[in-house]
């Protein structure tokens, strides 16, 4: 029997329910959100680039990339969309974007309309690049997941829009990101419950034709904390929570290691940390027995 493609199974999900993405930053942590009983997983371009000692500018190439969203993909087993940041070029570079995506296991992918060198969307001073530009990348993007998977690659355009010239040009944008064929749509640095409620709405305007809405839920930027049942109310299909592992792990690190340098010790950590049984339990690994790779 076939197995559907990732999009494929996102698309079933968000069908019938909104759907939770926690980031994963590696293959571990991957296991990690599947274990915990998710549906979908999400790769970070900020957490995939701060793993590598580096900010979120650009800076890393698409094949550091693709690696980490095929270690993420094998290790879930999970549909799972991964940042692509501004496609890592013009139009060429986003078509092969899409293919290695594709290639490396993943559901999906979003691209942005920042100019290059990006920021975090959540940080002021952004800039972006012209409309129709924007819209060129896309449509090769959508022919792209047309040639390698059927259409099944899921196709999510972000805008950053909001922060630059506010939320009417991010409607605005996003409808013309839908009409070039974006399967999802993403309006980043939104501020408040009545903004995601007005982009909704503003995208409910587009009928049978409008796209999966993606909201992120990111800690310490411009969006306040909203539960993912409010999400749904609101009319969103699929919630990320993209550095909330990253900044969990990074923050239980500094403080053993302080503690350490300052002990001597690391019997004042052992309470937090991940027993060596529970880690072979979240790989799956006993030790003496052969382990098999997953297929």
């Amino acid at each position: 029997m076939t197995t559907p493609h990732p999009g494929r199974r996102l698309r079933d999900l968000m069908d019938k329910s909104t759907v939770a993405a926690p980031g994963a930053f590696n293959g571990l942590v991957a296991r990690a959100v599947a274990q915990a009983g998710f549906d979908a997983c999400y790769v970070s371009g900020a957490a995939t680039s701060v793993a590598a000692g580096v900010p979120d500018v650009g800076i890393l190439t698409l094949d550091h990339f693709a690696k980490t969203v095929r270690e993420v993909c094998q290790g879930s087993g999970l549909p799972v969309i991964a940042d692509a940041d501004t496609g890592f070029g013009e139009e060429e570079m986003v078509r092969r974007t899409v293919i290695e995506y594709h290639r490396a296991g993943a559901a999906g992918l979003h691209i942005e309309d920042q100019v290059f060198p990006k920021r975090c969307g959540h940080l002021d001073g952004k800039a972006l690049i012209p409309k129709d530009q924007s819209v060129s990348r896309l449509e090769w993007a959508v022919k792209a997941s047309k040639d390698c998977s059927n259409g099944d690659f899921i196709v999510c355009a972000r805008t950053d829009a909001k922060g630059v010239d506010g939320l009417d040009a991010a409607i605005d944008r996003s409808k013309a990101y839908a009409a070039a064929g974006a399967d999802m749509l993403f309006p980043e640095g939104l501020h408040s419950e009545d903004e995601f409620a007005a982009f909704a709405e503003a995208m409910n305007t587009l009928g049978d034709n409008r796209p999966y809405l993606l909201a992120n839920m990111t800690e310490f930027g411009k969006t306040p904390i909203i539960p993912l049942s409010r999400f749904a109310e609101l009319g969103y299909d699929f919630v990320i929570f993209p550095v909330s592992t990253l900044r969990t792990a990074m923050g239980a690190v500094t403080r053993m290691l302080a503690d350490l340098k300052t002990t001597g010790s690391v019997q004042n950590s052992l309470e937090g940390m991940q027993t060596r049984q529970e880690l072979y339990d979240l790989i799956g690994y006993t030790p003496g027995e052969a382990w098999e790779f997953p297929a």
